[in-house]
């Protein structure tokens, strides 16, 4: 068997779909399907269930699949050796950023890192935290940049920067007129909030982890957009709280209504986070000193006290 071979049957373990899988590989259907024959054949053993729809791994199917992501994942790997030795800063490289990071980082750094570093084929991909690590894990991504700590062994954290949540504060809230706030002013009540499964969610709730959301109000939202909250708090149905460098775009009659915390500053910590095993260490140096060169500029330093991006049971 091939490493091709098992890029094939790892392609069609994922999609559960025999032309999508060709499709993702580049290849027709009728050659991807009688690769993946020629691997049953020579093992005497069936890796997929075909009788099903979607497509289902057999018992021994599923083992194949997980000893083949090893064995694809570490063949990969000769050439990030080969590049890492010749210090070769090139190639494919797949990146993941969060949500409420990827809009207001990415315009700020992309630009400057593919001008300087012109042999960088790099893929962008807008994932929520659980899905960053899950992909980080098996192989679908070399790097990310999300909000830590993630207290994960496997993964491994570099700061690029401590990012201040702000309060949007409209002037009918009775806080409004406070030139600085504490998180003892809020109300979870009156936060609205980002729907679940966003981090900076998460972090609120820890901010507040002595509140919990009453079922009284009379509506219950959850956007995946700031600037949805924003519009709702500006009709007077609650305030929301966003990271410091989304606010830097908004117009100046609304900046009028952000509210800063005392110190010290509830922050999060954004972090470039990969593998330990990850080999592409000079592309991840790059990112790092393109971003923190950036940022640099844009966050001064704060009194900070960092809130966790994991929600607290």
């Amino acid at each position: 068997m091939t490493i091709t071979q098992l890029q094939y049957v790892l392609a069609v373990a994922e999609y559960k779909n025999f032309t999508l899988a060709a499709e993702k590989c580049f290849v027709t259907q009728p050659t991807l399907s009688m690769q993946i024959q020629k691997i049953e054949e020579e093992l005497n053993i069936l890796i997929f269930d075909r009788t099903k729809k979607p497509i289902q791994l057999t018992e021994i199917g599923q083992k194949i699949v997980n000893q083949a992501k090893n064995i694809v994942s570490e063949a990969g790997k000769i050439k990030d050796i080969v590049e890492f030795q010749k210090g070769f800063i090139g190639g494919e490289f797949r990146l993941g950023i969060i949500p409420t990071i990827m809009p207001t980082l990415l315009p700020m750094f992309l630009n400057n890192f593919i001008k300087k570093y012109p042999k960088v084929e790099l893929i962008i991909e807008e994932l929520n935290t659980d899905e960053i690590i899950a992909r980080l894990k098996n192989g679908h991504l070399d790097a990310a940049i999300a909000a830590t700590p993630l207290e994960d062994e496997k993964i491994k954290e570099i700061v690029l920067y401590y990012e201040p949540f702000v309060a949007y504060i409209p002037s009918s809230n009775s806080i409004s007129q406070k030139h600085e706030i504490e998180v003892s002013d809020l109300n979870l009540d009156e936060i609205l909030l980002l729907q679940d499964g966003h981090c900076f969610r998460d972090g609120i709730l820890n901010l507040c982890k002595n509140q919990q959301i009453s079922s009284k109000n009379s509506f219950q939202i959850e956007s995946g957009s700031f600037e949805t909250l924003i519009k709702l708090a500006d009709e007077g149905l609650g305030i929301t709280l966003l990271p410091y460098l989304h606010t830097l775009d908004l117009k100046d009659k609304d900046k009028l209504k952000l509210k800063e915390f005392k110190e010290p500053k509830p922050a999060r910590e954004v972090s470039l986070i990969y593998p330990k095993s990850e080999l592409k260490i000079h592309i991840i140096d790059a990112l790092k000193n393109t971003i923190s060169g950036v940022v640099k500029g844009a966050i001064a330093f704060y009194n900070i006290q960092i809130i966790s991006p994991i929600q607290k049971k």
